[in-house]
């Protein structure tokens, strides 16, 4: 409980944000130490400058931080932190992942499966039909359905991950002890216990603006497609669809007819070359490859399946990075050093990866 108190306590430092809290953790080792490490030591650590470290001898957060932690308790809420190993894996994979989630639900936040889908608050009948037969397509393979808990889209794909017996995780610009909107209450009750409420915002916060937009990055973050249903020009569900490509995760949109305005976005997404054209289940379980057996083989000989967890951080990493430093590659592992580098070890001599000249690594 201690370590979990100094987590949350580091969000609640002014000037401290996920970047920041990354750094520090990664030459600290951990939370706690973060307080406790000496200024002079603090000033060697790269882009912390004065006001951080002056911020971090203030430690009256860690009352405020020790409440919260004990309201999670009473509320049977799970604070995640992002070094957590039941942290979700995909979302520690974005490099502006939040460093702690509030989760209350019951289902695992790392499924094989997941996916993300999103549109207008303003569905048809048309949109509402495409995700019901979508979800009834997937079924069998047993998605986490994630999406926002908005009107429209949002709710039906949660609603019908219900019906179908599929777990089902709403990310929330609020506090998890909100319910937000509050007609959707009884859905998310539901999802509580065939899935789960998530959120970077502590109790008590309510939706904001500009947190929507921030909350899509968890969603995109979250999954292994997005699916767009029904968007039209403008709104999160693009906002959503963009961040994905900037993640480099797969996107898919459903195509609609030109004279409809919740399909604009869509037709836009497709014409564009942002989104994969989704008209069946078929097209997702072809394009992620769903319908091949687990442990393919990804690079040369290796089987992800045979990796360990922190393995498959650096290896998601060094695949899309060439000849890259262990002080980045740990910031975008999420490791912190002194770890990083026995593992780095340890996948030497796999012959996973190769060091390099000036503290450099890439994969064999």
């Amino acid at each position: 409980m201690q370590e979990k108190i100094y987590q949350v306590a580091v969000g609640l430092i002014p000037g401290i944000g996920a970047a920041t809290t990354k750094t520090l953790i990664s030459y600290c080792g951990s939370a706690e130490q973060i307080f406790k490490t000496p200024k002079g030591k603090l000033k060697n650590i790269p882009g912390i400058g004065a006001v951080t470290i002056e911020n971090l001898q203030n430690t009256s957060v860690l009352n405020e931080a020790e409440s919260i932690v004990r309201k999670a308790e009473k509320l049977d809420t799970q604070i995640l932190f992002y070094t957590d190993s039941d942290y979700p894996t995909r979302l520690k994979q974005i490099p502006d992942a939040p460093t702690l989630l509030y989760y209350k639900g019951n289902t695992k936040v790392n499924p094989e499966r997941s996916i993300a889908i999103v549109g207008t608050r303003k569905a048809t009948e048309y949109g509402k039909t495409i995700v019901r037969k979508l979800l009834e397509g997937l079924a069998s393979y047993k998605p986490l359905v994630v999406s926002g808990l908005a009107y429209g889209i949002d709710i039906q794909a949660h609603r019908d991950a219900l019906e179908l017996g599929l777990d089902t995780i709403g990310v929330m610009a609020n506090g998890t002890d909100i319910i937000y909107p509050a007609v959707h209450k009884n859905t998310a009750l539901k999802m509580i216990e065939q899935g789960g409420l998530m959120s970077e915002y502590t109790f008590g916060s309510i939706a904001e603006p500009m947190r929507f937009p921030a909350r899509n990055r968890i969603i995109a973050g979250m999954a292994d497609v997005t699916i767009v249903v029904e968007a039209t020009q403008s709104g999160g569900a693009l906002i959503t669809a963009d961040i994905a490509n900037g993640y480099n995760r797969e996107v898919m949109a459903v195509p609609g007819r030109i004279t409809d305005l919740t399909s604009e976005g869509c037709n836009n997404l497709i014409k564009q070359n942002k989104a994969h054209t989704l008209t069946r289940a078929s097209d997702l379980i072809e394009l992620l490859n769903w319908d091949i057996e687990p442990g393919i083989i990804t690079h040369k000989n290796i089987i992800l399946s045979d990796l360990e967890e922190d393995e498959l951080m650096i290896y998601a990493v060094l695949i899309d990075n060439e000849a890259i430093h262990i002080d980045e590659l740990s910031w975008k592992a999420q490791l912190p050093m002194h770890k990083i580098s026995s593992v780095l070890l340890q996948m030497e001599f796999k012959g996973i990866v190769k060091a390099l000249s000036g503290k450099k690594f890439s994969l064999r």
